[in-house]
């Protein structure tokens, strides 16, 4: 049985009036990627205003990877709701926030001793790591990767490495904020191939320390393990071996990103685990609380220790209700093995993808780890020209056919699978099978590229 289900054209009547109202009242720059408004989400299943049933494949940006109304964490919230809803962990503290920093630091990737701090949201939590690190290393400079996104705050839109839409209109930005490429092997900013580039990319920040910054002035080097708004990409084992064996011996610390990628996206909880990365600082968020806002720092005690009495904080930091709602996604991961599971959707979409290049011409990269996968479209495969308009195009045609899926890249031409770990066979090969059709809706005005050259 069909999991989407149309009842009007989409957007229908009623997404269209209240797209009327959000455009009279809610300011141009908070944008939306499909224009429905939702009534109502189950599992991997999104029902609009007008009663179309939609197969959810964006998961509110990467938060629901345990399904939208985990029942695990609706009684957890409800459990918490009963006792109290707010008396902020610096009046009068709470076991909830103790017993979810136990979990996170028993779980991170390192085997050192580990502290905890909670706070709101993801950019929160990088601005904390931030923080830290220049508390312990008594150094202002923190490095940053090209097409990494961190946040869209301040601090973290300067750490951000894309101009449109996040940047523009918003400088100056903090200073003391530094940027290399990212190994971005589909776009080698060297022009090399890997492996035998020998992950040059890496051992670059050698020149930056002699020609941008000195090591002596970083605090730190911040990265996603998967480059997450900027196209899904993953770093070869190598790139982190490098940077940890650079970096250590000159006092900088290592952030990891986990936002997007963490809370078993990949196929480990966090993507650290799979290339043997133990970032000294660690910051997650997203699917970490089932779809409440929460987000984690966990690093080294003695780093985490470093900031003064009241140096770290806020009123709403690891609110009751989030806190419950994290420690039911961490039983459910455990309970039915969603770790496993986006193993088994990674191994879906390559079975279904493994002809799509030869099919489609507009396709010039399918990549990733786990349920953590998307495709790269090109108007033409030598030059790599991004097919941006196009992408817009697909994720259209996908949304008229019933199906959320997202956009991401630097260029805006990378299509995203961020469907919930809950999701069954049955549902992702629907969901891919709606991909394949918008493809081969917008692909015959695409030339081929033979004809492009």
């Amino acid at each position: 049985m069909s999991s989407i289900r149309l009842r009007t054209p989409i957007p229908g009547p009623e997404s269209q009036r209240w797209m009327q109202r959000r455009q009279a009242s809610v300011p141009r720059g908070v944008y939306h990627i499909t224009p429905v408004f939702i009534a109502r989400a189950e599992g991997a299943i999104l029902e609009d205003v007008d009663g179309n049933r939609c197969l959810d494949f964006a998961g509110g940006i990467a938060c629901l990877n345990v399904g939208h109304r985990a029942p695990a964490v609706l009684e957890a919230i409800r459990q918490q709701a009963d006792r109290y809803l707010h008396v902020c962990m610096h009046v009068t503290p709470y076991d909830g926030y103790v017993r979810l920093a136990e979990a996170l630091n028993a779980r991170t990737p390192g085997s050192f001793p580990k502290k905890t701090l909670l706070v709101n949201s993801g950019a929160e939590g990088v601005e904390n790591a931030v923080k830290i690190a220049r508390a312990y290393t008594g150094r202002p400079g923190v490095l940053a990767f090209e097409h990494a996104f961190h946040g869209r705050t301040l601090l973290t839109l300067s750490l951000t490495g894309k101009t449109h839409p996040y940047k523009i209109g918003f400088g100056p930005f903090v200073p003391e904020t530094y940027r290399m490429p990212y190994a971005y092997c589909y776009r080698c900013a060297y022009n090399l191939t890997y492996p035998s580039c020998g992950v040059v990319c890496a051992r670059k920040i050698e020149d930056v320390f002699q020609t941008v910054v000195s090591a002596d002035s970083l605090a730190a080097v911040i990265l996603e393990p998967i480059l997450g708004e900027g196209g899904f990409v993953p770093a070869p084992k190598e790139f982190f071996e490098i940077l940890t064996e650079i970096c250590r011996p000159r006092g900088i610390l290592l952030i990891a990103d986990e936002v997007q990628t963490g809370f078993g996206r990949t196929g480990s909880l966090f993507a650290c685990e799979q290339v043997g990365f133990e970032p000294d600082l660690l910051v997650a968020a997203k699917s970490l609380s089932g779809g409440l806002p929460l987000a984690s720092v966990t690093g080294r005690a003695e780093i985490m220790d470093a900031p003064i009495v009241g140096g770290l904080g806020g009123t709403f930091g690891g609110n009751p209700l989030a806190c419950e709602a994290a420690l039911a996604v961490l039983r459910i991961f455990d309970e039915q093995r969603l770790g496993e599971r986006a193993r088994r959707i990674g191994e879906l979409f390559e079975q279904v993808t493994r002809d799509w290049p030869e099919r489609f011409p507009l396709i010039g990269d399918i990549r990733g780890r786990g349920a953590m996968r998307a495709l790269e479209l090109v108007r033409d495969r030598t030059t790599r020209e991004p097919a941006k308009e196009e992408t817009q195009a697909v994720i259209r045609q996908c949304h008229e056919r019933g199906l959320i899926i997202l956009p991401a890249g630097t260029y805006g031409n990378v299509i995203r699978l961020l469907v919930p770990l809950v999701a069954t066979d049955e549902q992702i090969g629907e969901g891919l099978t709606v991909l394949q059709a918008a493809l081969s809706a917008v692909t015959p005005s695409i030339p081929s590229p033979a004809a492009s050259r």
